[in-house]
């Protein structure tokens, strides 16, 4: 009893090859010729020969691969110092190359045909009336009261907008400069200054400079010389001028 055999359907003797060549996972670029051609002759065999056209191509292919294999087969002369002849298997490694770029570029197009079947357009329904709509604006009729002196107010009226955002009082402000003070350097001035006038009002430290900063480390220079019982503060009411006193150290 005769075992039926399903063979592969292959577009070509190029599938058929390229089909070989991936099967037994070998280099395109160095193709076992002869492995590849008897595997070749043996696929070609089975097949049904209904369609002597196409069993013409695969024919064709079967004695281009033989002729490759008797080129490789026969032994070189290497007394001829002649120079390397070219592969016989290069013509077909660049004939394979290029059907495999057409193949894949094949299945590409193919995956998008299938997605594009499956994407939906809706028709526009945009309204006649609004589709059809036309503004008419007469650029003649709304540019004929505009003229220079128009243009000049109108430029006039913009700066002045301008202007009016700017803040009058923040804009004249120069640049803030931050008061380096020491309070060590303080305490010694502050000590030098009570030395000097010996019993004086607090106020009178603040006469040389102003600002918040030195306000500060003065009274914290004030009140470190007081802990270490150099000066001596007094306030007789509250909120009143405050009196310091300097004190002999103890000896």
């Amino acid at each position: 009893m005769a075992i039926s055999v399903k063979l592969e359907v292959f577009e070509g003797p190029l599938d058929l090859l390229l089909h070989l060549i991936e099967k037994n996972k070998v280099d395109i670029y160095d193709i076992p010729i002869v492995m590849i051609t008897d595997q070749y002759l043996e696929y070609v065999s089975e097949m049904q020969k209904r369609d002597m056209d196409v069993m013409s191509e695969f024919l064709v292919m079967a004695a281009t691969l033989l002729r490759i294999k008797s080129k490789m087969l026969l032994p070189k002369d290497d007394s001829e110092e002649e120079e390397e002849e070219d592969d016989p298997r290069r013509e077909l490694v660049e004939r394979l190359l290029e059907y495999k770029m057409y193949k894949y570029a094949s299945f590409e197009l193919k995956d998008r045909q299938v997605d594009a079947g499956k994407v939906f357009y809706k028709e526009a329904t945009i309204p006649a009336e609004v589709r059809d709509y036309d503004e008419g604006v007469d650029y003649d009729e709304l540019l004929s009261e505009v003229t220079l002196s128009r243009l000049q107010e109108i430029f006039d009226q913009v700066m002045q907008r301008q202007e009016d955002k700017i803040d009058p009082i923040r804009s004249k402000f120069g640049e803030i400069e931050k008061e380096e003070v020491n309070i060590e350097d303080q305490m010694i001035h502050v000590e030098e200054y009570a030395m000097l006038h010996r019993r004086f009002k607090f106020r009178q430290l603040l006469e040389e400079k102003k600002g918040k900063s030195y306000l500060i480390v003065t009274f914290m220079s004030v009140l470190e010389l007081m802990k270490t019982g150099i000066l001596k503060i007094a306030q007789d009411t509250l909120f009143g001028e405050i009196e310091i006193e300097y004190q002999k150290k103890a000896s």
